[in-house]
């Protein structure tokens, strides 16, 4: 899991790293660096599932004992974290409120399952994650070309979008992935 995390952010913290990244998108091509990004950080997600499933499987650390209620209230943040991912894709006013509601879903997520999670391996996922949010969220406002062409943005309707697919997504996300995936349940267990 260790692994999978270095290797995924190492590769997501390049685009902190202008010039790095122009160096790299020299060297391989445009459509060269974007392959090897992608498979890297697919290689990082892949060793960080598998990690973590091996560490839940067999050397489960318990650091400390969240109070049930903190488990209610993960559920409860879970729905505006994936509405914010949502509306990361789907731009209206909840994106231009957010400016980068992608990583404001994600430090939401990673919060929230620190809070109902007080194992050692659960720490270091979830704690990796919101660092990496965080520390992604402060270069943003220092990268010299972080502007670049204007997004372009809907109005009332795109936020109507977002909230009903990321809904329909956090349902989706606690009756079936995370029940299935990673073996617990989020409603009703």
């Amino acid at each position: 899991m260790i692994l999978g995390l270095v290797l995924f952010f190492g590769v997501h913290s390049l685009t902190t790293q202008r010039e790095l990244r122009a160096r790299l998108v020299t060297a391989m091509g445009d459509g060269g660096y974007k392959i090897a990004y992608s498979l890297l950080s697919a290689a990082g997600l892949a060793l960080i599932v598998w990690g973590f499933a091996h560490y839940r499987a067999t050397g489960w650390i318990d650091v400390w004992t969240p109070p049930t209620a903190f488990k209610h209230i993960t559920v409860a943040l879970m729905l505006p974290a994936v509405i914010m991912v949502v509306a990361s894709y789907v731009r209206g006013r909840i994106y231009q409120a957010l400016k980068h509601p992608l990583l404001s879903g994600i430090k939401l997520w990673a919060a929230a399952h620190l809070l109902a999670n007080g194992d050692l391996g659960s720490i270091i996922l979830f704690g990796s994650f919101l660092g990496w949010a965080v520390f992604d969220r402060i270069t943003l406002k220092h990268r010299a070309d972080a502007g670049g062409p204007p997004i372009p943005v809907g109005g009332p309707s795109n936020d109507l979008i977002a909230i009903a697919v990321g809904v329909v997504a956090y349902l989706a996300l606690g009756f079936a992935f995370h029940p299935v995936v990673i073996g617990v349940p989020v409603f009703g267990g």
